[in-house]
C-alpha cells in the first residue's frame, strides 16, 4: 500500500517552509528548496516617498493623496500567491496527497483566497498559529490534533 504523503506548510505573511510527513510516527522532514521568504518591510518603509498632492475640486486648497492600498498588506497578499503557486506545482507533480496549513489567521485567510480548487481539495487541516520561528523538531507537538506525526 502506498504511504499517504502529507505536506505541512508553516507560514506567515513573509516566510514559509514546507515539511513532509509520509505516515504516522514518521515525523516531519523539511523539503529542500521549499522555503520561501518575502519582503519584511513596514508600510512606512515601502511608502518612503512623500505622497502626491492634488488640488481641491472647489477652491484653492491642496492636500496629500492617500495611497489606494496598504503596501504592507499587498506585499503579504503577493507572498500568499507565491506560496499558493508552490503548492499548485506540488499538486501538478502529485508530490502530496494531503495538505496541512499552519499560519496566523490573517495569513491563513490570504492563503485560502489564493489556493486553486485542486489544492483546496487536498487541505485536511488548518491551524491558526504563527509557528514560523519554531525549529522543525518542535512542530509535531503543535500538530498532534491535525496529524499523527
Amino acid at each position: 500500500m502506498k504511504p499517504v504523503i502529507t505536506w505541512v506548510v508553516v507560514a506567515d505573511g513573509a516566510r514559509a517552509k514546507v515539511y513532509l510527513n509520509d505516515g504516522p510516527g514518521r515525523g516531519l522532514a523539511e523539503i529542500p528548496g521549499a522555503e520561501l521568504a518575502g519582503a519584511h518591510a513596514a508600510t512606512r518603509d515601502i511608502n518612503a516617498d512623500r505622497p502626491g498632492r492634488t488640488f481641491d475640486s472647489a477652491g484653492v486648497g491642496r492636500h496629500a493623496k492617500e495611497p489606494p492600498t496598504d503596501a504592507h498588506r499587498e506585499a503579504k497578499r503577493k507572498f500568499a500567491r507565491l506560496v499558493a503557486a508552490l503548492l499548485q506545482d506540488g499538486l501538478n507533480r502529485a508530490a502530496y496527497d494531503r495538505l496541512v496549513l499552519v499560519a496566523p489567521p490573517q495569513a491563513l485567510g490570504d492563503l485560502r483566497r489564493e489556493l486553486g480548487k485542486g489544492v483546496q481539495a487536498k487541505v485536511s487541516g488548518e491551524l491558526g498559529k504563527d509557528l514560523t520561528h519554531l525549529p522543525g523538531h518542535e512542530l509535531p507537538e503543535h500538530l498532534a490534533t491535525l496529524l499523527a506525526v
